[in-house]
């Protein structure tokens, strides 16, 4: 593996987030976390170009910082707003012509892309806080039965944790840039 010079090496962004809860109800523990993974988003991408973050550091790989936000964004919306509450909005970087556009086509900018994802994970935080019970359900599209915001919530975990990992991966191809 190339390493980075240390003169190129970015300063780290500073952290601050929240510090994760060691009690809580389980609400306040999945929100918490849910919030943490999302602002670790954030600071993987912060202080880069904009030319950074849609550059393809791994290749063959077609993941980006920006490709990620653009699909974390639609993942918000698939899952909180579609699937849970029902809403009839469309989709963001997807369609089943093209389902890898999130990653591969780009449009627009970073800076749409990061309001966009930011925009989506509010509307997904009101979902949430207006859900008085995690057993509360929407209907899975695929199947047409019911999904409670329980298990959106770990699923939403998991897809954030998998894709911090490869943000983890691109920042330090991109500057040398490590932790969070």
């Amino acid at each position: 593996m190339t390493e980075i010079p240390a003169h190129l090496a970015q300063p780290m962004a500073e952290d601050d987030r929240e510090p994760l809860p060691l009690t809580g109800t389980e609400r306040e523990l999945l929100t918490a976390f849910l919030d943490w993974h999302r602002e670790t988003l954030a600071l993987k991408c912060a202080g880069l170009s904009d030319a950074e973050l849609s550059s393809r550091p791994v290749p063959p790989s077609a993941l980006s910082l920006h490709g990620l936000l653009r699909h974390l964004a639609g993942a918000e919306r698939w899952w909180f707003r579609t699937q849970f509450a029902g809403e009839d909005v469309p989709m963001l970087h997807y369609s089943d012509d093209d389902p890898d556009q999130d990653f591969e086509r780009l449009d627009g900018s970073v800076a749409e892309a990061l309001a966009a994802w930011r925009g989506e994970c509010d509307h997904s935080r009101r979902i949430v806080a207006a859900t008085a019970d995690l057993e509360a359900t929407g209907t899975h599209r695929a199947t047409g039965d019911p999904i409670s915001l329980r298990r959106i919530l770990i699923h939403m975990l998991a897809e954030y944790a998998r894709h911090n990992g490869h943000a983890d991966l691109l920042r330090e191809r991109l500057d040398g840039t490590t932790g969070y």
